[in-house]
């Protein structure tokens, strides 16, 4: 009680001293009128235009002018759902690259927006690898299909305004047992791929096969492996005896997909440090897929900043980075653009930006930072009161990954750019 009337004391003066004050000024005199003057070029006038200023900085009739995520103090760990929703289309005006590693980014068919982030943000990237082609097996012949999807003209704007290499993906779906084991399908299979890069005027290709290889249970036949490894090779030094239809007539690249360990211990058919190694020579580049490291049945993080670490030491055979430096350089470390939303009750699966920028505006969640994997999620309800958890890319996590792959010396791959908001293309 004496705090309380305490501060009615305090109060009951201070209106004292006010009604005191307004007696002390109902006669004007020239002081009074300079104040007020003052107080009101200052409040009226010179602070609206400090405003205007400000807000000029990053608005140009309405529009937004340019100012970088870091200048906009956005890359934290404390982020909210309206900052995202207001923020999340703004782009810096300085599209340079931050980084000085390779940048490969992945494009496919089903997501067209990916084909306009490819030509906004041309200069961030070093490679860009458009999904298109599959190697397939048509009874005893082979075929390499997808060249109705090759876009031409896309290609001809790139080749205007940047200097990315075009290396389209190409999956081989063609059963292994024959394709390594027949020297004539084997020869097809490599003659297919060099001939429609240098038809098409691509740079070389990406190719994904070991996950295939996998699922048909070959690698851990060790001569079904080596020939899987010869067939690698073969490639390579066929696209590097080629040069490349470009101004610069560099042999054709080939970068090769790999999937991530398992465990902290090799697998017996899992791509590891001497796979690596045996196709060094022939192979530009690793495009290794750290992401979905959870599943519907195990939801969680996308790619926890930890896994990311120990996988990358795994792969490259050391604890000590600085000793193999010449090989971490060939790693297009793999960053996810997507995430995913699942459900407690089971199931779920990817969203895009798309998707995520709706569950914020029909939700309204509070996001969390899970500092175990440097990962924003959070949480909701839906229509049936199902619980869900949705974990996708935040600038922090993002900015977080690019740092390691300085920090180890591997450049980046992304998967896919279509997926992704407009403001994360301001890290790379």
């Amino acid at each position: 009680m004496a705090k309380k009337r305490d501060r009615q004391a305090v109060s009951n003066r201070r209106k004292n001293q006010v009604v005191s004050s307004d007696q002390q000024n109902i006669v004007p005199d020239s002081s009074s009128d300079r104040r007020l003057i003052t107080i009101f070029v200052l409040f009226f006038i010179i602070s609206p235009a400090i405003s205007a200023l400000v807000y000029l900085k990053y608005t140009s009739a309405g529009e937004f002018s340019g100012a970088s995520v870091f200048e906009r103090g956005l890359v934290k760990t404390d982020i909210s759902y309206q900052e995202i929703l207001s923020e999340h289309s703004n782009v810096a005006g300085n599209i340079s690259r931050n980084y000085d590693y390779p940048v490969l980014a992945y494009i496919t068919p089903w997501n067209s927006r990916g084909y306009d982030m490819a030509k906004k943000f041309n200069s961030k990237f070093t490679h860009l690898s458009p999904v298109w082609y599959d190697l397939k097996s048509h009874g005893s012949h082979l075929v390499l299909e997808g060249r109705h999807n090759a876009d031409e003209e896309w290609i001809s704007e790139l080749r205007l305004t940047g200097d990315a290499l075009i290396l389209p993906r190409v999956a081989v779906e063609a059963p292994p047992m024959d394709l390594l084991r027949k020297k004539k399908l084997k020869d097809k299979a490599i003659n297919l791929i060099v001939t429609e890069c240098k038809e098409m005027g691509y740079d070389g290709i990406v190719l994904e096969s070991w996950s295939r290889w996998v699922a048909y249970g070959i690698l851990r036949d060790p001569d079904m492996r080596n020939l899987a490894l010869q067939f690698i090779k073969q490639l390579g030094n066929a696209l590097h005896s080629e040069l490349e239809s470009t101004k610069s007539k560099q042999p054709l690249q080939l970068v090769y997909v790999i999937g991530p360990p398992h465990s902290e211990v090799l697998e017996e058919h899992e791509f590891g440090p001497k796979d690596m190694e045996s196709l060094t020579g022939a192979v530009d580049g690793f495009s290794l897929m750290t992401y979905d490291y959870s599943g519907a049945h195990n939801p969680g993080p996308n790619a926890p900043v930890n896994w990311i670490r120990s996988t990358l030491r795994l792969l490259l055979g050391t604890k000590d980075i600085s000793l193999v430096q010449h090989k971490a350089i060939k790693i297009f470390l793999g960053i996810n653009f997507y995430g995913n939303d699942f459900s407690f009750s089971g199931g779920g699966g990817a969203i895009t930006g798309r998707d995520y920028l709706s569950l914020l505006e029909k939700y309204k969640p509070v996001l969390q930072w899970e500092g175990v994997s440097s990962e924003h999620f959070f949480l909701y309800a839906d229509y049936n009161q199902n619980k869900h958890a949705v974990f996708y890319p935040s600038l922090k996590s993002i900015l977080i990954r690019l740092e390691e792959a300085q920090s180890f010396g591997t450049g980046i791959s992304i998967w896919e750019i279509g997926q992704g908001l407009d403001y994360f293309f301001d890290l790379l």
